[in-house]
């Protein structure tokens, strides 16, 4: 089984051509061809490339770019608007485009919105209706995005980053997995998967990170390694984890079987995504 990595950020520099929304402490530019290479370095074969929020907000433009460049190393997910009224057409369009394995909704507390909200309805309803998951940012609004999930049994979610705050910039905050309770729980709704994504960036220890491994046994145990999607969340992780870090932990550590990381590592992305990289 190919080792793939669930969640990646390319994007290239900001310029008038293609201007940031916003400016993240990322590096200034990891195209697709430098994200590509840094896989090459470590031995991944494949990627969930989600573009960037931050700095492209629902322009798909780049990730398209760069899927065609890589066919058989990059799959794609891109933000959907919630506020679009014609959001289930949009769903639509990109179920054609080359290398689409999903779509993603933005629900961190700071977007205020209900659960209820209609916008999201009409995303978990299209996204039933166009047979692609929803990749789903939940951080710190748990409660509010198990609401939601409740309200879609037949939608399929993906919970990006553990559903667990991480940081941008070290330390780890004094109780990084003050969440984890929540996230064990939303584990009994059977049309969920998630990310094991970022998990380094919680450690409060140094380079190898061994103190994430209790929790996210805890994790493994009620989610079961067949619905646990390991990535590095990078760029975004890039001020606390380079790409190596984020990878090697995983690949290195004796906790796991070789059959657990097998699926961990991409048999789990591959069956949620319906993807796997080229040979």
């Amino acid at each position: 089984m190919p080792i793939i990595d669930s969640q990646v950020h390319a994007y290239e520099a900001n310029t008038p051509q293609r201007p940031w929304a916003s400016v993240p402490n990322w590096p200034p530019h990891v195209t697709g061809d430098e994200m590509v290479a840094a896989m090459d370095k470590v031995g991944v074969d494949g990627a969930i490339f989600i573009s960037a929020f931050s700095m492209y907000r629902y322009d798909d433009s780049y990730a398209k770019q760069v899927q065609r460049a890589h066919p058989g190393r990059m799959a794609i997910v891109k933000p959907v608007d919630p506020d679009d009224t014609g959001v289930a057409d949009v769903v639509a369009d990109w179920k054609k485009t080359p290398g689409a394995v999903g779509v993603r909704i933005m629900y961190t507390a700071e977007h205020k919105r209900a659960p209820d909200d209609p916008g999201f309805d009409r995303i978990a309803r299209a996204a039933v209706k166009y047979d692609l998951p929803v990749n789903l940012l939940c951080w710190a609004n748990l409660d509010n995005g198990t609401a939601l999930i409740d309200r879609h049994p037949d939608t399929r979610f993906i919970i990006d980053h553990l559903g667990i705050l991480q940081p941008r910039v070290p330390p780890a905050p004094p109780h990084p997995w003050a969440d984890l309770p929540k996230v064990l729980e939303l584990a009994k709704r059977k049309n969920v998967v998630i990310k094991v994504s970022g998990a380094c960036t919680l450690s409060q220890e140094p380079y190898p990170y061994n103190d994430i491994w209790g929790p996210l046994a805890r994790i493994f145990d009620a989610w079961g390694f067949e619905r646990c999607l390991w990535g590095t969340d990078w760029t975004r992780a890039f001020a606390v984890v380079n790409y190596e870090q984020g990878v090697k932990p995983f690949l290195e550590t004796k906790r796991l079987s070789e059959a657990e990381r097998t699926m961990l590592m991409g048999g789990a992305c591959a069956k949620a995504y319906g993807w796997s990289p080229a040979k």
